[in-house]
Formats: structure tokens, C-alpha cells, sequence
């Protein structure tokens, strides 16, 4: 039951981070960097894998609570459990985590994503029916998006392709708008040697020279396809106390769809009476809500960024400008570095590398501690986004 205070609000802090190399091919198994960014973490906590006494995953990890219990000696585990879907899932594994705490069923938790998503499965090449070279007939595969496919939407920037063009011709947003979003975190990635782009800069003549791949989305305006992993520990605020690092406590965490929910993953999405209004809208109130703070009081923020259109709709559901205005409002500048809310500090999905997302949680966190490679002065408080269209999660993080 809720009340007026939230009963998780500030009782949760992340206390480890860890990640391993973010790469095009990693040459190992996704168990071997699950288990390198976890015990990184564990480590970066200041606590030992018999510590840990909770694990949660994406749905879409092949990874299960058993190999990393084995592969890193977690002896001690009364609690596991998974959510999703995929990109949509990492703001809402540590609300899990958050979830298992307040109920006493774990006090150590260890939320880990981990893949091989450029030399493994490329979630970006298209539906895993489409990957298995098409099917015979359509239908009894447990998921709607199927019965899009025999009308050419089999690739999740096809969907996105579709949001963006609405977008500017409902609202007059242009392709600057969207490369504004893709200059901007990639200055990010060039401060930060962890990011696939360290080395890589970018101008406007680079973004409207790479090839279309979804029109009007070009090469700059998908994120990467990274091999890697990225994990946290979460723990009581008390406990965190403890930890050899600054206290990042977790203020409020919010999971949540639109009224109207549709089946499948992605693109049923396009079903809705009003395909722009996206899950963000709704979780951003509820997450506002439940941390008694609005997008006035955050400092920088970590939005999910599978596409750049994926930023520009954000822009608009969280509240940092009105409906409509996302294109405006990341071409005027407010999303760099100086900007009223700075943007993917790390260089995102777009330019850092896709661990469908953890990465911002980890670069959130670094915000707070004071440690990023693109440091805001005087960071407070973070808001840190998951995917969407089908249902998302987000959180708010502050510096204790």
C-alpha cells in the first residue's frame, strides 16, 4: 500500500559499479562478462561475493541467477528474480532489488546485464523470427509483433523511423534536431576513454553524410551494437554507510506502461490512438510523485537512447520542455554540458556503448560520486530512463 511519503524513497542506495570493456567482439562467453563487471562491483562496494545474498537480470539475459552464483562463488543467495523487456528493464532491475530489500527477502543485491550484442545476437538486425531467416506462416509464436512482419516492420529503427517522422511533421522537428542529440552525446564519448567513440568525433557534415538506414534515420541516430556488461549493488541506505564510496541513494523508482496497453514488445506500439504518446509520460509522473521532485530540481540526466528520436520524445515526457518543443529544446543547446539538463554524460547508448541501457546507471551513479569523465558541477540528483515503447521504467538518484 502506498502513502503520502513512499516507503522506498531514499532507503536504498547503489553502493558498487562495475563494467567490463565495452567492444565489437569480446572474444569470451557473456557468463565470463557477467561475472567480471559483478565482481567488479561486489569489489567497487567494498563487500566479497559471500556478501551477496540477491541477484537480479534482464529477461533477455542468457545469464541465469545460477551461472553467476556459480561463476562467482555467491553462496549465500535468498533471492532472485528478472524483469524486462529488454532495454526497458535496467531502471526497473534495481527497483526489484529495491523491492526485495524493503521486504527483508535480501540485504546485498547484485543487478547485472550482460551480452554479446554486436558478435552475438544483433538485437538491432531485427526480430528473432526474422533472424531465423523468416517464417512459413505467421502466428502461435507467444508474440503480436509477428504479425507485423509481412508488412516489411521487422527492425526496431523501422519503428522508430515511424516516431520520427511523425514527430516532424506533427510538430516540424527536423534531421538537425535529431543530429543536435547524436553531436552532442558523442562529444560526451570523447571524454570518456571507456566509450566505443572515445576516439571518434563527429560535425554535422559527419551526421548528414552517413548512409540512411531507416528514413529519416541515418547511421548516427542508432546506437551502437556493443559486447560487454555492466553491474550494481544495491543495498539499505544504512549499509551503504560502510562503503569505501560516496553514498548514491536511490530517491525513487517507477515501472509502468500506457493506459491503454498493448501486447508484444515493440511494435504494437503503433497501435495506440495517439502513437507519440509513449509510457515515459506516465512514469514520469508517477516517478515525480513518488520522489517529491520535478524535473526543475534534477541536475543531469541519463536518458535511454537507442535512437536519437528516443531522446527528443524523453525530452518532452519528463518535462524538461513542452510536447512538441524536444527538437527545439536540443538544438538550443540545453542538453550539453552547460545546458540546463545535461544529457547521456558518458556518451549513452549512442556513443558509449548499448548494455541496453545499464551503462547509464552506472555513469548516473558516477555523476553523483563526483567521478564522471563529463563531471556537471555540483550534480545532486539524476534521473536515469529505460526503453520503451511497450512499458519502461526510470529512476531518480541523489547524492546523500
Amino acid at each position: 500500500m502506498k502513502d503520502d511519503g513512499y516507503n522506498h524513497r531514499d532507503r536504498c542506495a547503489i553502493t558498487g559499479i562495475g563494467a567490463t570493456e565495452f567492444s565489437k567482439r569480446s572474444g569470451r562467453s557473456v557468463a565470463a562478462l557477467a561475472a567480471e563487471a559483478g565482481l567488479a562491483a561486489i569489489t567497487d562496494a567494498g563487500l566479497t561475493p559471500t556478501d551477496i545474498d540477491g541477484v537480479v537480470r534482464s529477461d533477455y539475459d542468457t545469464v541465469h541467477h545460477s551461472d553467476i552464483g556459480q561463476w562467482l562463488g555467491l553462496t549465500n543467495l535468498t533471492y532472485w528474480g528478472a524483469t524486462g523487456t529488454g532495454g526497458a528493464s535496467p531502471c526497473g532491475m534495481v527497483g526489484q532489488a529495491v523491492a526485495a530489500i524493503m521486504s527483508g527477502q535480501a540485504n546485498n543485491v547484485l543487478v547485472y546485464r550482460a551480452l554479446n550484442g554486436r558478435s552475438g545476437v544483433r538485437f538491432g538486425k531485427g526480430t528473432a523470427i526474422q533472424q531465423a531467416k523468416g517464417a512459413q506462416r505467421v502466428g502461435g509464436r507467444g508474440t503480436l509483433d509477428e504479425f507485423f512482419l509481412p508488412y516489411g516492420l521487422m527492425a526496431p529503427g523501422q519503428l522508430y523511423a515511424l516516431y520520427a517522422r511523425r514527430h516532424m511533421l506533427q510538430f516540424g522537428s527536423t534531421a538537425e534536431d535529431l543530429a543536435s542529440i547524436a553531436i552532442a552525446v558523442r562529444r560526451r564519448a570523447n571524454t570518456n576513454p571507456a566509450a566505443m567513440m572515445s576516439n571518434r568525433t563527429m560535425s554535422i557534415t559527419d551526421y548528414f553524410q552517413s548512409r540512411i538506414i531507416a528514413e529519416p534515420l541515418r547511421l548516427f541516430d542508432y546506437c551502437l551494437e556493443s559486447d560487454g556488461a555492466c553491474a550494481v549493488v544495491v543495498t539499505t541506505a544504512e549499509r551503504a554507510t560502510d562503503s569505501p564510496q560516496p553514498t548514491v541513494l536511490v530517491r525513487a523508482v517507477t515501472q509502468g506502461t500506457v493506459p491503454e496497453v498493448q501486447g508484444g514488445k515493440v511494435f504494437p506500439a503503433l497501435m495506440r490512438p495517439d502513437m507519440l504518446t509513449n509510457p515515459s509520460m506516465s512514469v514520469a509522473r508517477e516517478l515525480y510523485r513518488r520522489a517529491g521532485l520535478g524535473p526543475a530540481e534534477l541536475d543531469v540526466a541519463q536518458l535511454y537512447d537507442c535512437f536519437t528520436i528516443t531522446v527528443l520524445l524523453q525530452l518532452e515526457d519528463y518535462g524538461f520542455c513542452a510536447p512538441g518543443e524536444g527538437g527545439a529544446f536540443a538544438s538550443s543547446g540545453a542538453i550539453d554540458l552547460t545546458g540546463s539538463i545535461p544529457i547521456n554524460t558518458a556518451g549513452g547508448n549512442l556513443s558509449e556503448g548499448y548494455i541496453h541501457g545499464m551503462n547509464h546507471i552506472l555513469e548516473g551513479v558516477r555523476q553523483l560520486r563526483g567521478h564522471s569523465t563529463s563531471q556537471v558541477a555540483g550534480a545532486q540528483t539524476c534521473l536515469v530512463t529505460s526503453g520503451a515503447p511497450a512499458m519502461t521504467s526510470a529512476m531518480i538518484l541523489r547524492a546523500a
